[in-house]
Order: structure tokens, then sequence, then C-alpha cells
């Protein structure tokens, strides 16, 4: 069992560097800078206040993608109809996938930004040239062939 840990531990920066991204770790700064980055266009959304399960959230370098699920803190489901955005005429939970939020991110001095993000996606809306140029390398399975 220790050789099969010792192995696995020296393989981890091979693997990492393989794939071209990290995935910052439960309570770094780097993760916290970049749900905080979209926590304000979710909560515009669907209110206050908002945590996320994340699904995935991988960085490399500047750049940054994040798959991510909104709930109330603790665990509490968030009806879409009783959103705000709803009430504004600007959500249509009917025509969309859930509240799940897919969000690319552009690093700018010490600051994430969230520039791209769309909530209730039923496609992969990341999969274009346009943003494979620029996020390849954590978006790299959807920009297969593109």
């Amino acid at each position: 069992m220790g050789w099969t840990l010792g192995l696995m531990m020296a393989l981890l920066p091979v693997l990492v560097q393989a794939q071209g991204w990290q995935e910052p770790p439960r309570g770094s700064a780097t993760r916290a800078d970049l749900l905080d980055a979209i926590r304000p266009q979710v909560e515009w959304q669907l209110g206050s206040p908002v945590e996320f399960v994340v699904h995935d959230l991988r960085v490399a370098g500047g750049v940054a993608f994040a798959n991510l699920y909104p709930q109330r803190p603790g665990g509490g489901q968030i009806d879409p109809y009783q959103a705000p955005a709803y009430r504004r005429g600007e959500l249509a939970p009917e025509q969309m996938d859930g509240i799940g939020v897919q969000a690319l991110y552009w690093r700018s001095g010490r600051t994430w930004v969230a520039l791209h993000w769309v909530m209730g996606a039923g496609d992969v809306w990341y999969a274009t040239p346009e943003f494979c140029a620029y996020w390849r390398a954590v978006i790299a399975e959807a920009c297969q062939g593109i």
C-alpha cells in the first residue's frame, strides 16, 4: 500500500501538467475569488444569498472555467419561479436545463472576472472557436476538433 501511495504522489505533478489545469483547493483564496466573481451575477438572477456546489473548477494561468450549481446556504433549493429575474421577465425556467451555471473567467491583475457565463444551458455553449482560442487550457474536451 505504501508504494502505491508513493507512486501516486510521484505521478501527481505529471498528471496535473498533462491536463494543463489545476483545481483550486477548498479554502484557497483562488477558489474563493472565483466563486465570489460570479456570485453577484447569480444573486442578481436568483436572489441572495447564494452558495455554490462546485461540479468543476479549473484554473490555468490567467484563465478559468467553472461548472456550478447555486443553492441557498445549507443546501436549500432555489425555485427559479420565485427568482427576481423571473419576476422581472428576464428568466424563462421552462426553457432552461435547471439553474446550473458555467462561467469562463479571465484574470485581470489580481482580480478574477467572469467574462462569459450562462445559467441553465442545454448545450455546451463555450465550444466555439472564439472561446477555445482563449480558454482551451481549461475546456480542452469541449474544444476537440475546433
